[in-house]
């Protein structure tokens, strides 16, 4: 069996999905893509697909390999979020091939069902406590959302009182049996972060996401030496060495992203480094269908593993949804919230094909929103 040809498609709300084609029909699709930055992934797919095009889809850690050492500069998000789409794509080969799903290959389940969570926005703190209500009365037991919008670089009472009242309205409405997470989306510095995190402690979130910036990764151990809530980071880091400064700094929670991190491949190495340490995973996932089928194979074959990011339903998903591309939503259906293991074979998920094609070129040219201060100033986000 030969890998015959590689495909990609930008499709709505703002993804990218490859499909990769042996000569004898077996295909594999995965989810490469960088938010904002689609076209740019896209071209790295295809140069990258030279380098597979007439070999065997099953030497998959071989091609991993040649991905991303193969040239003389390597890493960053779109070098290996291209990788992370391309090996998806092989291991659902290799699954289907074999009749099993990934976490099968990967040394076989560790659990029947996994947890998850729900984004609930947070934007406006006037609508939380609905926002966190109709996640619980849809079964779910734990939420997330942003901790703030833009933060000045030394918080006002005012920006540490907004933080502190979002946290409180959530734990309100989910009493003491349910979780609720917050992101802080790399907005804070060091010493906004060991400003607010005591007075989050009261309030018991699950934890906190990426208090700082990844190239400040060098100081996260001061916040999290201050910090009483667990501290969580990693959706920003794309290898198993980008990782490992975080996980000397102490961080409870590694947030690995499948469509990020060079794909199935390198995130069961990172979640065994993880495990090292004494550090839990919960695989960071606001995209589509096919990363959190990758991410779900993660889920059900480490051990270290906490809870799932999913965006099924999520307010910005504007055009589409992750359901619109799957045959088979009952893969995604939630129950108590939780997803039960997938038993289907490679991904465990069937992509409609042809609403795929059909979608291929309308995503909008999506990119991230440019924040200034109130002076003027740029805003970090």
């Amino acid at each position: 069996m030969k890998i015959a040809r590689v495909e990609t498609f930008a499709v709505p709300p703002r993804w990218l999905f490859c499909r990769v084609e042996t000569d004898e029909g077996v295909v594999g699709w995965g989810e490469p893509v960088v938010e904002g930055r689609a076209a740019t992934v896209r071209t790295a797919v295809h140069e990258l697909a030279e380098l597979l095009i007439g070999r065997d889809p099953l030497r998959i850690e071989d091609h991993w390999q040649v991905m991303t050492k193969g040239s003389f500069y390597r890493g960053g998000p779109v070098l290996a979020s291209a990788v992370a789409g391309l090996d998806q794509a092989l291991w659902d080969i290799a699954g289907k091939t074999l009749g099993v799903p990934v976490h099968v290959l990967l040394g076989g389940p560790v659990r029947e069902r996994v947890r998850a969570y729900s984004w609930v926005g947070g934007d406006e703190p006037a609508e939380v406590a609905d926002a966190v209500q109709e996640q619980v009365e849809a079964g779910f037991t734990a939420v997330k959302m942003n901790a703030s919008g833009r933060m000045n670089r030394i918080a006002s009472t005012r920006d540490i009182d907004a933080v502190v009242q979002r946290a409180a309205t959530a734990r309100e409405v989910l009493g003491p049996d349910r979780d609720f997470a917050m992101d802080f989306h790399g907005r804070f510095n060091v010493a906004n972060s060991r400003r607010v995190l005591p007075y989050l402690a009261p309030l018991n979130p699950l934890f906190v996401e990426e208090p700082l910036l990844p190239e400040y990764t060098h100081r996260l151990q001061d916040v999290v030496a201050a910090s009483p809530v667990p501290v969580a980071t990693g959706e920003r880091l794309y290898s198993r060495t980008d990782a490992l400064p975080a996980l000397q700094a102490g961080i409870a929670v590694l947030q690995p992203d499948l469509s990020h991190a060079g794909g199935i491949s390198e995130v069961r190495r990172m979640a065994a480094l993880a495990e090292t340490f004494d550090v839990l995973v919960a695989p960071h996932c606001p995209l589509g269908p096919l990363s959190l089928a990758a991410s779900l194979q993660i889920a059900f074959s480490v051990p270290n593993f906490l809870i799932q990011e999913q965006s099924i339903g999520i307010h910005y998903n504007a055009g589409a949804e992750v359901l619109d591309y799957v045959v088979d939503r009952e893969v995604f259906r939630f129950d108590e919230g939780h997803l039960n293991r997938p038993t289907g074979p490679g991904l465990g998920v069937e992509v409609d094909e042809k609403a795929v094609r059909a979608a291929d070129g309308n995503a909008p040219d999506w990119r991230g929103p440019i924040w200034r201060h109130p002076d003027g100033s740029f805003a970090e986000w």
